[in-house]
């Protein structure tokens, strides 16, 4: 086996990714502009992480990324042309050829053809996987708290687009509103759905703690299922706190006593300011920060409560 020169920062020239069944380096994964779904966001993909244990690296959740990848590809009607346990190995050899400690995972599939139309039979899927160095998504916002604009744009919803699939095309929705909010001085959005109804960030599901409840919108929110919220959620619940899905209102964001976002990239991330009005004390909470050290201390292999979400390579 060939490895690969392991890559610091935003250097990826020394990566090999797996390209529709083999490895390749980084450099030669390339397709020809006019390909399918970079013209129309007709691709699908995934996010996980890799994790530095004491036991060596451990991928979280690979098992329960995979299977929703596989969703989003079925409710697309894309034929992978791969199954779940090649794809499962590709990811945990991809961690393994890169030889690296942690790791941001990416699987994405897409139409391979060049050929101009918008329709998609007898176009070609080709899979990829890529796993990269990757650090605090927010940086030192992940321990120091954000600031959040309620963005102006509406998140998407099932009679649009079915939501429940990680798909290219969904995340222009979040790209405008993400936009938005940092051309108006705040780190992200917080995108509201019909009703005033409080949805998610622009790629992370949304957490508030008030009244001893820890409060998430529920599925008619038009919501990406997360991983990671479903994680937040166990975790939660076994260390004693009342968790309640539900329709929240946009209001409920300013008289919470600590706000926070969860995701693959985002992790557990506080947010200490929504739209100049100061969260709870205006510092991390005292629940945003035991769940997050909870759920660092499961990744991280340190918790064995939920140790079957890790898989060791």
């Amino acid at each position: 086996m060939v490895k690969a020169k392991r890559p610091s920062g935003d250097d990826k020239s020394g990566l090999k990714v797996w390209l529709d069944g083999k490895f390749i380096d980084y450099k030669d994964a390339k397709v020809p502009i006019l390909t399918h779904s970079l013209q129309y966001g007709s691709g699908i993909f995934e996010g996980l992480r890799a994790y530095e244990t004491g036991k060596g690296t451990a991928i979280f959740r690979l098992k329960d990324h995979v299977e929703r990848f596989i969703r989003t590809a079925k409710i697309y009607q894309m034929d992978l042309g791969h199954t779940r346990e090649e794809i499962e190995n590709a990811i945990i050899e991809c961690v393994k050829r890169n030889e690296l400690k942690s790791a941001y995972i990416r699987p994405f599939a897409f139409y391979n053809s060049d050929m101009i139309g918008l329709g998609t039979h007898g176009k070609g899927v080709s899979v990829f996987i890529a796993a990269v160095p990757f650090g605090a998504y927010f940086g030192k916002g992940v321990e120091t708290g954000i600031r959040c604009k309620t963005s102006s744009w509406k998140r998407i919803n099932s009679e649009i687009l079915p939501v429940e699939a990680k798909a290219s095309g969904n995340y222009i929705n979040s790209l405008i509103a993400h936009i938005e909010a940092t051309k108006s001085g705040f780190d992200e959005a917080i995108m509201l759905s019909g009703g005033g109804r409080i949805a998610e960030g622009t790629a992370e599901n949304i957490f508030l703690y008030m009244d001893n409840m820890l409060l998430t919108p529920d599925y008619s929110a038009d919501i990406l299922i997360g991983v990671t919220r479903n994680s937040i959620i166990d975790i939660a619940r076994a260390s004693g706190i009342e968790v309640v899905e539900a329709e929240l209102h946009k209001e409920e964001l300013y008289i919470a006593d600590e706000v926070f976002f969860t995701g693959t990239a985002a992790e557990v991330t506080p947010i200490v300011n929504i739209d100049g009005v100061t969260v709870g004390g205006g510092k991390p909470g005292p629940i945003t920060k035991m769940l997050a050290q909870k759920y660092s201390s499961i990744t991280h292999g340190e918790d064995n409560v939920f140790g079957n979400w890790l898989t060791y390579i």
